[in-house]
This record gives C-alpha cells, structure tokens and sequence, in this order.
C-alpha cells in the first residue's frame, strides 16, 4: 500500500514539472522554467496602496464580507476604483498583494 501512494507522489511531482503550478500568491498558472522567478517576483511585490474615504452614499456590495456598503462606512478605494470596508480590504491585505476582483492586474 505506501509503495502506491509513494508511486502516486512521484506521478504528480513528474506532472507539475512538465505542466507547471498555479501560483499561491496571485493565482495565475506559471510554467516550470519560471516558477522560482515569478514565485520571488509575487512574494516581494508591495501591496497595492488606496485612499481612504467615508461613504456619503450607499454603494452596493463589499465582495469581500458580502455586506453593504452604507453611507458613513469607512473605504478603501483601489487604483481599479473598486472599493471595499476599509478592515476588509486590510485584511485582505495581509495574506493577498492584488485587487480581490482583478487579481491579474
């Protein structure tokens, strides 16, 4: 029984290496001859900076915590114009370096 499940480690192991990964950091797909670059590139990337405003009007949906966004709330407004709860997006922050709706840019 572990001579099988050491077979089937070595089988994903060979895939990976020859089809690539998706990437923990941004999710993109990245091929095996640049994992280690564009690993190091996402790690040290600096997270994106907003500015901070008080909603005068209501705006929707906060994608992150799937509340409204009411008048009064404190945001975060990105560089895309999205925007979100500014705890939520600090949050987001702390393990994400992207947007939440626009993970690529």
């Amino acid at each position: 029984m572990q001579h099988n499940r050491w077979n089937d480690v070595v089988l994903m192991l060979s895939i990976v290496a020859f089809t690539g990964i998706k990437c923990p950091v941004c999710s993109k797909f990245v091929l095996p001859d640049d994992i280690e670059c564009h690993l190091v590139m996402c790690l040290t990337r600096p997270r994106l900076s907003y500015n901070e405003d008080v909603l005068s009007d209501s705006k929707g949906e906060c994608v992150i915590c799937l509340e409204e966004l009411c008048a009064g709330d404190t945001i975060a407004r990105l560089p895309c114009l999205c925007i979100y709860h500014k705890g939520c997006i600090d949050q987001w922050f702390e393990v994400n370096r992207s947007c939440p709706e626009h993970p690529g840019d």
